[in-house]
């Protein structure tokens, strides 16, 4: 494993480690309002991918993944799927809590309580589910621009 290789290895197991730390961040406050939360696993995979697609597409040159014009191909071509997948989960909390209300979930809270949580998990359920499917079709469109790059200048 030559230099190079072994600092992209420790920057993306850093940049793992602070994903897993703001995904736990993000959820803290729920876990201590809430006893069920139902949307959790989709709430992480939100961060998770909005972080990691948002990075590779500032940071593809710095990545594994820079040279590998097949991998590139592949991302690419899964990020459309990628991108309905997550507009429908992020359509299914809304519909859920549209029509099964908050109270099944922060219903035992007191009323300040309750509605700071519900305006707090509304909140970052969108922005992270928003951002990620809106970074889906953006990290496609710098995959194809890097595939053209590498392909015909050289460069990522």
């Amino acid at each position: 494993m030559t230099t190079r290789q072994r600092y992209l290895l420790v920057f993306e197991l850093l940049w793992w480690l602070l994903t897993a730390v703001i995904a736990w961040a993000v959820l803290w406050p729920i876990h201590q309002a809430m006893h069920v939360w139902p949307f959790e696993r989709w709430n992480v995979i939100f961060v998770a991918v909005l972080i990691t697609l948002a990075r590779y597409t500032f940071l593809l040159p710095h990545t594994f993944i820079a040279r590998a014009q097949e991998v590139k191909v592949a991302l690419f071509l899964l990020m459309f799927p990628l991108t309905f997948v997550l507009v429908e989960a992020v359509n299914g909390f809304m519909v859920y809590i549209e029509e099964n209300t908050w109270d099944g979930l922060t219903g035992h809270l007191p009323l300040e309580r309750k509605q700071a949580i519900e305006a707090y998990i509304w909140g970052e359920m969108l922005f992270f589910g928003v951002g990620s499917f809106i970074a889906a079709p953006v990290f496609a469109v710098r995959l194809l621009i890097s595939v053209w790059r590498t392909r015909n200048l050289g460069t990522t």
